[in-house]
Order: structure tokens, then C-alpha cells, then sequence
């Protein structure tokens, strides 16, 4: 009986140290997510180019995205190390051809407004709102209500309507509205983003799984339906981010309720077994494919800060631990498909998972 007390004890020990031995996991940890995040984000600066201020191996648009998970990571953390990162590329980016951080596509200023509002939010430096708000003023002149009814063109070609182009519209609009400080400038930008998202919700861009599609079929202005092209896990994602800030800009759009029913739709359709995210395009995304998953995660988040949701935790968490342990190399690179194996990376693939890392840092 005694032999059989001292066993007993044991395992009742042994059982006791469950929870002490969960809790080690990296999962409760942000100083292990932010320790990993740190190491992505200095090989992700070994690709940064002083010279022209963007990142080699990676395009224009990958590189506004870059700049900002660093703003993200450097709120997250604490750190001020990549302040002058990004004022030299405040300074010396436009002079690689694209003055004001404006180009030929609409969407591509989208992403640069954006970067400068993240970077504003953290610096309060007024030049980086200025110019966000100049970019809009731009993305503005692409409306057009003759085709299709409304939304903005994804060129300058005016060739295409589709979502990525108008969701960004739709998110630059917000939060800039949420971040002017005259009442008219205020009610101007929600003038806009609330105009948009009505032409959105219309467009027949979410499909009936909730998800949204690339964008319209036609510019004949009796032809413009849903063209049934893919449902990118970046345009679930900037959806959410832009009607989080229109929630917060005005509350009665019931935009919040929206942003959840997409969120929910693109985790049950755009995640394996592991709740890990995917694109139809992996492993060979080419030079944009590789930069989408992250945006997701990114605008998942802000969605998650207004409306918190223990399924997002739970994903959030799941994407940054396959990361790190199946789509990493030796020097802390990040590859495309984040379920594995690694199968070499670039910028934009190393932005884009640190987006996840970053995520996970942050919920704690």
C-alpha cells in the first residue's frame, strides 16, 4: 500500500506540472515572438538599398508594405532603431521616378498613403500625414461614376475596376478622416469612404461566401459583375482594416459587423487543417503573391483591437509558429508557403510572414 501511496503521489506530481509546463510553450511568450521578429526584421533591412530607399529583390509597392512592418514592429517593441529607415526613404524614394510617392497605379499610392499614416501614428511627424494626404487627393482623381456607377480605376489606363484598388480608396479615406484635425477635412474624407463602401457593398465584389473577389468583369457600364477571379487573401484583408476605420469614423455603418462576417469567411476558406493561410498561387507567387498573406494577418489585427475574437489569437498564433519552425532558413529568412517547407526568400516574403510575427508579439 505504501509502494502504491508513493506512486500515486508521483503522478499526482507529475500532473500538477501540466500547466507550469504549458505555459513554456512560445505560444504564451511575446518576448519569444518578439525575439524572432527582431531577427526577421534585421535580415529583412540586410535587403534594403539606401541608395534609392526601397528593398532590393522586391518591387515598389512590396517595398511600402516593408516599410510598413517596420513601423509595426518598432511599435510593438519599443525600439527607435529604424527611425532614420524611414525618413531617408521619405526623402530619397520619390527621386527613383515616382514623385510624391504617386505612379501609374492606384493601388500602389494606396499602399504608400498608408505606410505614411502607420509611420505618422508613430512619430507624429506632420510631413508623413501631408503626404499621405496628397496621395488620396490623387487616388481621388480616379473616380469615376460613369462605368460601373462609381469606384476608382486600378490604372491610369482606365482599363479595371477591382477590389484591391477601391479597398484601399476606402482605407486611406478612413483613416485619414480619423486623423483630421479640421471638422470640414473630416467630414470630407468621410464623405468619401462612406461613398465608396456604399459602391462596394453594390459592386457584387463579395461573393456569397463573404469573400471578395478580384474585381469586376467589364468596363461596359450594363456588364460590371463579380468576374469570379481569385479571392486573394490580401483583398479579405484590407477590407477589414478600412472598415474598422469607418467604424471609428462613424459608427452607424455597421461596417464592424461586416469586417467580422469576411474575417470569418476567409479563415474558414483560406486555412488548412493547421488554421495555416494560403494562397491558390503557392508555392511560385511570382513577384505580388508573395506579399499578400501578410496584409491579411496585418488588417486581421486591427479588426481583432475593435473586436476581439479568440479564433483570431488562436490563427494569429498558428501562422507565426509554423513560420518560424517550417519556412525559415539557418539566416532567419522567411519563404511563401508558411506551412514548409522553406524554399528561399526576398523581401516582400520576409515582410510579409514578419507581419504574422509581429502579430503575435503584439497580442500579448
Amino acid at each position: 500500500m505504501r509502494f502504491r501511496a508513493t506512486i500515486l503521489l508521483l503522478a499526482l506530481s507529475w500532473l500538477s506540472l501540466l500547466p507550469v509546463i504549458g505555459k513554456t510553450t512560445p505560444r504564451l511568450h511575446a518576448s519569444t515572438y518578439l525575439r524572432h521578429a527582431r531577427a526577421g526584421v534585421e535580415r529583412l533591412q540586410a535587403w534594403y538599398a539606401p541608395q534609392t530607399g526601397l528593398y532590393n529583390t522586391t518591387g515598389w509597392w512590396n517595398s511600402a508594405n516593408a516599410i510598413t512592418v517596420l513601423v509595426d514592429f518598432m511599435r510593438v517593441s519599443g525600439s527607435k532603431k529604424y527611425l532614420p529607415v524611414l525618413s531617408h526613404t521619405f526623402q530619397v524614394a520619390p527621386g527613383t521616378g515616382r514623385p510624391g510617392f504617386l505612379n501609374e497605379y492606384y493601388d500602389d499610392e494606396g499602399w504608400w498613403a498608408l505606410a505614411w499614416i502607420d509611420a505618422y501614428d508613430l512619430t507624429r511627424d506632420p510631413r508623413y500625414l501631408a503626404m499621405a494626404r496628397s496621395i488620396f487627393a490623387d487616388m481621388a482623381g480616379g473616380w469615376d461614376a460613369t462605368t460601373c456607377g462609381g469606384g476608382i480605376w486600378w490604372s491610369k489606363k482606365r482599363t479595371y475596376k477591382n477590389a484591391i484598388a477601391n479597398e484601399l480608396f476606402l482605407s486611406v479615406a478612413a483613416h485619414l478622416a480619423n486623423r483630421a484635425a479640421n471638422p470640414a477635412n473630416k467630414a470630407q474624407y468621410i464623405g468619401w469612404a462612406n461613398r465608396e463602401w456604399q459602391w462596394f457593398q453594390a459592386s457584387g465584389m463579395i461573393d456569397r461566401q463573404h469573400l471578395v473577389n478580384d474585381g469586376l468583369t467589364s468596363t461596359n457600364p450594363r456588364a460590371c459583375v463579380n468576374n469570379g477571379r481569385t479571392t486573394w487573401s490580401y483583398n479579405q484583408g484590407v477590407i477589414l482594416g478600412a472598415l474598422v476605420e469607418l467604424h471609428r469614423a462613424d459608427p452607424g455603418t455597421g461596417a464592424l459587423h461586416t469586417a467580422s462576417v469576411i474575417a470569418n469567411a476567409a479563415l474558414r476558406h483560406l486555412t488548412d487543417a493547421g488554421d495555416v493561410l494560403h494562397d491558390t498561387c503557392e508555392p511560385d507567387c511570382g513577384a505580388d503573391g508573395t506579399q499578400f498573406k501578410g496584409i491579411f494577418v496585418r488588417n486581421l489585427m486591427a479588426l481583432n483591437e475593435s473586436s476581439p475574437d479568440p479564433t483570431y489569437r488562436t490563427f494569429v498564433h498558428a501562422n507565426a509558429d509554423s513560420i518560424w519552425q517550417k519556412d525559415r532558413s539557418s539566416r532567419n529568412e522567411f519563404g511563401t508557403v508558411w506551412s514548409g517547407p522553406f524554399r528561399g526568400g526576398d523581401a516582400s516574403s520576409q515582410s510579409s510572414a514578419l507581419d504574422a510575427l509581429v502579430a503575435a508579439a503584439e497580442l500579448h
